[in-house]
This record gives structure tokens, sequence and C-alpha cells, in this order.
């Protein structure tokens, strides 16, 4: 499957099983106990509040970010990471700089509808997001038209990237659930430019 069935235009590509189950569980271990997860705060209707999952931003020293009103430093990137990276760039024929991990706890913990297109991420970013441990409901729908949605249920070692101008077009979010789920960790590869780390410096 390529494309959303009900969102063929979009410039989405979906490869379930990318990365084979046994390396995507012990990915999924190694990055439990070594990567430094914190509550990120973030800005939502005027207010700073709580993230409802577990997040570290990592990469280049020089990749800084901001999202939802707030600056990014990187950690930097675990040494588990760096040579699936190296794979990520050859099979997107793109590059990366810094990662993005947030882990759902349990089915509480959620994603809400947003689209990656900060400036620093540029006009038509790539986006590799490799999604590790339990299948959790991804969701996407146009900007313009937000009663279509279509609904990938990604699971271990299932990768989505996302390109072109599916973040001016389009928003996506990680739905909550009532069912009891294990942990996931999803990791968004993305490449930050350094003049938009001088835009937005750490701390501001």
């Amino acid at each position: 499957m390529l494309f959303p069935p009900s969102l063929p235009e979009a410039d989405i590509h979906y490869l379930p099983g990318w990365l084979p189950q046994a390396e995507a569980d012990e990915l999924l271990q190694a990055l439990l106990l070594e990567v430094p997860w914190e509550v990120h705060r973030i800005r939502m209707f005027g207010r700073w509040v709580d993230s409802p999952r577990l997040s570290c931003w990592m990469g280049d020293a020089d990749a800084h970010y901001r999202y939802s009103g707030a600056d990014f430093v990187p950690q930097p990137w675990p040494a588990v990471l760096l040579p699936l990276r190296v794979r990520l760039q050859q099979a997107c024929g793109g590059r990366f700089n810094s990662v993005l991990a947030n882990r759902y706890r349990d089915g509480r913990d959620s994603m809400g509808w947003h689209s990656d297109d900060e400036p620093e991420l540029g006009d038509r970013p790539l986006i590799a997001s490799l999604s590790l441990g339990e299948a959790r409901r991804f969701l996407l729908r146009r900007r313009e038209d937000r009663a279509r949605v279509a609904e990938y249920l990604l699971g271990d070692g299932d990768l989505l990237v996302m390109s072109g101008h599916s973040q001016r077009d389009y928003q996506h979010a990680l739905a909550k659930t009532a069912r009891p789920t294990g942990e996931r960790i999803n990791l968004t590869f993305r490449w930050v430019s350094a003049a938009g780390a001088r835009q937005h410096p750490a701390g501001r």
C-alpha cells in the first residue's frame, strides 16, 4: 500500500515491516533505557501545558528546533540510532540531522492534530516516521476538508514517509485508545536548517 486509500493525492509512503521485528524489538528496549525521556511543555490555546506523552529531541549540535511555542536544544545522538539514520537516508533519498522521539506509555498518551510545518523544516520537508512497539492508530486529514480522514494502524517496525507538500496540505494525529495497550516509541527523523536554528535561539 503506497498511499492512504481515501487520500490518494497525498505524498505519503507507507512501508509496513520496514524494520524486521527482531531489530525493532531490540531497538525499542535500548531506547527505553538509553533516552533521557521528559515531559515537554508546549503552548496550547494561550497557556502552557504538559504534553500527553514522553519525548526527547536529539540530533546534531546545531539542530535547534522550535515548536508549540517552545525551544529545544538537541540531546546527542544515541549510538544505537546512528546506523539507523544512515539506513533511512539511503531508503528515503534524503538526509536527516535530528530526530524527535515520542514515547506513548499506554493508550492515554496521544498526539493532537498538527502539521510539522515549522520554518526551519523548509517548504517541502522530508520526514521519516518509524514506529516501534504496540500498534496505534495514526490519522490524516486535509486542512481544508477535515471530514475526510484516513487511518493507518502503525505497528512494530512500520515506516511512514511524508514528503512534498504533505505538511502544508495535511494534518496528522495519534489517537487515544481505551483498550489496554503497551509501550510505543515513534521516531520522526528530519532535517532542521541552520538558518531556522538561528531564527529561534534556544532559551528565548
